[in-house]
């Protein structure tokens, strides 16, 4: 059986389109009422962790695929745009095309072999990803700097318009982060992402309808590495300087955690993912050790009495409002 009749026709998307623009112009008045720069560069950083996020919510929300490498795919985009821009002097729009591309074909040598595992034995081996990466960024000192960091990464710039301003930083991000979000919202209501959701129910019944499930589950884990491989070069570019300790395995599980917070496989739950993930530190850092209680806490909270996360939280509000 074909894919077009194994998965069934998904309602009309105009109608998340039009939500999805009004949420999204508002998101830009942030440019106009941010008080001072700092707040408005954390609006950038929330984009990057929204990219993040999203991307990950897609691999383990909607194809059921657990993954705990995103932060290597995170760090492997930084890097890369970094190495080429500052020891090759390639300019930051093909360092950001390099980063997108290494990551998603990285992505594609990994998931090979270890996207035929299934359930835990899949996220131990992305574990052994995220380890490599670690040593690698770390070992590689002529390229990455070392535990040092690379330093000097050039802002981001196109001819002679630079995005290095907070404000104009904004609105690449901004920019970057509602082309993916409109085309993830485009995907997951089509027949490819029916067939993403069939695999997370049963692989095995949706290859007995005619679904290429080896081929989507690699396809997926690779578009979602591109995805983190963007944020990674927009954190680059952002920041100025790469270090080894923002992509570590524990970035990997708090990412992971907010997915979860957020809702799997809800549309709009890496919103409220990434929003707690960037302002939760922000207003708990003269308390540095108890973000850490605050986010298991968190963890806890949702998942015993929040099932589906957020997102679904406030669906459950609103259609009881509209009712």
């Amino acid at each position: 059986m074909s894919l077009p009749n194994a998965i069934p026709p998904v309602a009309p998307v105009a109608g998340g389109v039009r939500t999805f623009a009004s949420f999204w112009i508002a998101l830009l008045l942030w440019v106009w009422i941010a008080p001072n720069d700092y707040l408005l560069s954390l609006g950038g950083t929330f984009f990057i962790n929204l990219l993040l996020i999203a991307s990950l919510n897609l691999l383990i929300g909607y194809a059921g695929q657990v993954s705990l490498a995103q932060a290597a795919f995170f760090g492997i985009g930084a890097y890369a745009t970094g190495v080429v821009t500052t020891r090759y002097g390639w300019p930051p729009v093909a360092g950001i095309a390099a980063a997108v591309g290494i990551s998603a074909a990285i992505a594609v040598l990994v998931g090979i072999p270890t996207l035929r595992l299934r359930g835990h034995y899949l996220a131990m081996a992305t574990v052994g990803l995220n380890v490599i990466s670690s040593v690698l960024f770390v070992g590689l000192v002529d390229l990455t700097g070392g535990p040092n960091g690379l330093i000097g990464v050039p802002s981001f710039h196109v001819l002679s318009i630079d995005f290095g301003a907070p404000e104009r930083f904004f609105l690449l991000a901004w920019g970057c982060a509602g082309a993916i979000m409109l085309g993830l919202l485009f995907l997951t209501r089509s027949r490819v992402g029916r067939a993403l959701r069939a695999i997370a129910a049963s692989d095995i019944a949706a290859s007995c309808l005619g679904v290429p499930v080896f081929l989507y589950k690699v396809t997926v884990f690779s578009l979602c590495a591109g995805i983190a491989g963007l944020a990674g070069a927009l954190y680059a570019h952002q920041s100025n300087f790469v270090s080894p300790d923002t992509f570590s395995f524990f970035t990997s599980v708090l990412l992971l955690v907010m997915v979860a917070i957020g809702g799997f496989g809800r549309y709009w739950g890496p919103v409220f993912g990434a929003f707690i993930y960037t302002a939760l530190p922000e207003v708990m850092r003269t308390w540095h050790d108890t973000e850490l209680l605050l986010f298991g806490v968190a963890m806890i909270v949702v998942v015993g009495f929040f099932p589906g996360g957020l997102a679904a939280s406030f669906a459950r509000l609103f259609a009881r409002r509209g009712r």
